[in-house]
C-alpha cells in the first residue's frame, strides 16, 4: 500500500463533487437570463414572475431538508448523482416546447425540480469535500465548492448573453430562452457521469460499520500513515457519540451547535447578496442609470469580480484563518454597502456607487461566501453532521427566499421610494445585519484552521458539555 496519499486524486474528488456548486450557480443564474423573455412569451404579470423566479427557492429548501435523512441513509455519493439527475430533469423540462398546453405551471414544476436539486448538493457537496480532505487543506478544497458556484454565475452570464445576442427578440422570445435553459444539460451530464468515478465518504462509511472500505478510501487519498491515524479519531468519535441523530439534535450539548451553524447560515443571506445577483439588473438600471442594453454586461461584471476574490479566499482560507475572513470581508461589504446607499440617497449615482457595489461582491466573494460553506462543513459533530448540516442550510434557504421576496417590496415601498432613503432604505438594513455579523463571530465561531474534524469537536465540548 502506499505510504502516501495523491494530492491528485484529492483535488479530483474535491472538483468533481464541486460541481455540484457549478450547478448550483448555473441554475440560479439562468434565471437571470431567461426571465426577461420567458416572462413576456407567457406574458406573466409581476406577481406571477416573482413566483417563476422564486420557486426554484422553495424547492431548495424542500432539497436541503431531505437532504440530511437522504444523506445518512445512502450516502453523500449516492445524494449527488440523485442531484445531478434533478438538475438534468428541471434543465431539460424548462426549455421544453409543446406541452398540451404549454404553461407556466409546468415551468414552475421543473423550476422546483432544480431547486430539489440544489438543496440536496448544497448540503452534500461541501459536507462530502470536508469529509475527505486532510485538515491543513480543508478550507482550500472546500472553498472550491463556493468558487465553482461564482463560476457558474459566470459562465451561465457568457452563455446567456451570446444566445441572446445570436438572434432579435423573436427569435428570443419563441426559441433564444429555451437553449439558456439547454445549456445547463452539458454540465448535468458531466457531473452525473464523473461521480461514477469518486469514492464513498469514509466517514459515513464508518458510521454504517464498513470500516475497511472507509480505510481504503483514506489510504488512496493521506498515504497510510494519516490514514490509521484518521481511523483512530474517526472511530473514537462516532463510538463515543453513538445514539440516533435526530434525538442528538435535541441534547442541551448539541442544540447550540446547530443553532450556531444556522444563524451563520441565515446572516450569509442577509448581507444581501442575493439581491444584488438575483436583482442586479434592476439595480444597474433603475439605481445606477445604466440602460436595459447593457444589463447582461453589468452582470458578468459582477460575476468577474465573485471570482476573482473568491480565488483569494482559496488560497487564504488555511493560512489567515476562517474568522479573520468573515471579519475584514464583513467590514468590506459594509463599507460598500455605504458608498452605494450614501450616494442614492443623496442623489449622486455615479462612479462611487459602481464602485460601492464592487467592493459589497468581492469583500463577500472573500468572506461569506466561501467561509460560510467551510465552517458549516467542519462544525457538525460527526454523528449528526448530515442532519445538522441540512437544517442550517434549510434555514439558509429559508432566509434566500424571504430576502428575494422582500426585497423587490422594500425598493418599492412608500417609505423607501418617498421619504428621506430616497432609494437606498434596503442597503442601510443590509448593513445592520452585516455588523451583527461581525458580533456574531467573534463571540461564537470558533477558529477551526488546521483542526480536524474530530478536533472541532473537541472544541464543543470543552464549551457546551459532552456531546455523546
Amino acid at each position: 500500500m502506499s505510504k502516501q496519499g495523491s494530492g491528485f486524486t484529492l483535488v479530483f474528488i474535491s472538483a468533481v463533487a464541486a460541481l455540484g456548486g457549478f450547478l448550483f450557480g448555473y441554475d440560479t443564474g439562468v434565471i437571470n437570463g431567461t426571465q426577461f423573455y420567458f416572462s413576456k412569451y407567457f406574458e406573466l404579470t409581476a406577481a406571477t414572475k416573482g413566483w417563476v423566479v422564486g420557486s426554484a427557492l422553495l424547492g431548495c429548501f424542500a432539497g436541503a431538508i431531505i437532504a440530511g435523512p437522504l444523506s445518512r441513509s445512502y450516502g453523500r455519493k449516492i445524494s449527488l448523482i440523485l442531484s445531478a439527475l434533478l438538475f438534468t430533469v428541471s434543465a431539460w423540462g424548462s426549455g421544453l416546447p409543446g406541452f398540451v398546453p404549454e404553461s407556466v405551471t409546468m415551468l414552475v414544476v421543473f423550476r422546483l425540480i432544480g431547486g430539489l436539486g440544489i438543496g440536496i448538493a448544497s448540503m452534500n457537496a461541501p459536507m462530502y469535500i470536508a469529509e475527505l480532505a486532510p485538515a491543513k487543506v480543508r478550507g482550500k478544497m472546500v472553498t472550491l465548492y463556493q468558487m465553482a458556484i461564482v463560476l457558474g454565475f459566470f459562465i451561465v452570464f457568457i452563455v446567456t448573453y451570446f444566445i441572446g445576442s445570436g438572434g432579435d427578440e423573436t427569435y428570443n422570445l419563441e426559441r433564444g430562452w429555451r437553449l439558456m435553459f439547454w445549456s445547463e444539460l452539458v454540465p448535468c451530464l458531466l457531473f452525473f457521469l464523473l461521480l461514477l468515478l469518486v469514492p464513498r465518504s469514509p466517514r459515513w462509511l464508518v458510521l454504517k460499520g464498513r470500516d475497511e472500505e472507509a480505510k481504503k478510501v483514506l489510504i488512496r487519498i493521506h498515504g497510510e500513515e494519516t490514514a490509521n491515524r484518521e481511523m483512530g479519531e474517526i472511530k473514537e468519535s462516532i463510538n463515543q457519540e453513538g445514539g440516533v441523530p435526530i434525538r442528538q439534535i435535541f441534547k442541551r450539548s448539541i442544540i447550540p451547535i446547530i443553532l450556531i451553524g444556522s444563524v451563520l447560515s441565515i446572516l450569509q443571506q442577509f448581507t444581501g447578496i442575493n439581491a444584488v445577483l438575483y436583482y442586479g439588473a434592476d439595480i444597474f438600471e433603475k439605481a445606477l442609470g445604466f440602460g436595459q442594453e447593457d444589463v447582461l454586461a453589468q452582470q458578468i461584471l459582477l460575476a468577474g469580480v465573485n471570482v476573482i476574490f473568491t480565488v483569494l479566499a482559496m488560497f487564504t482560507v488555511d493560512g489567515w484563518g476562517r474568522k479573520p475572513l468573515v471579519i475584514w470581508g464583513a467590514i468590506g461589504m459594509f463599507a460598500g454597502f455605504s458608498m452605494l446607499g450614501f450616494t442614492i440617497m443623496f442623489d449622486m449615482v455615479g462612479i462611487v456607487s459602481l464602485i460601492g457595489i464592487l467592493t459589497f461582491i468581492g469583500s463577500f466573494a472573500m468572506s461569506m461566501g466561501p467561509i460560510v460553506w467551510v465552517i458549516l462543513s467542519e462544525v457538525f459533530p460527526n454523528s449528526i453532521r448530515s442532519v445538522g448540516m441540512s437544517i442550517a442550510v434549510a434555514a439558509q434557504w429559508a432566509a434566500n427566499y424571504f430576502v428575494s421576496q422582500t426585497f423587490p417590496i422594500v425598493v418599492e415601498s412608500e417609505t423607501n421610494v418617498d421619504g428621506i432613503w430616497n432609494g437606498a432604505l434596503p442597503y442601510f438594513l443590509f448593513m445592520i445585519f452585516i455588523a451583527v455579523i461581525v458580533w456574531f463571530t467573534v463571540k461564537f465561531i470558533p477558529e477551526t484552521k488546521g483542526k480536524s474534524l474530530e478536533k472541532i469537536e473537541k472544541i464543543w465540548e470543552e464549551k457546551y458539555g459532552k456531546i455523546g
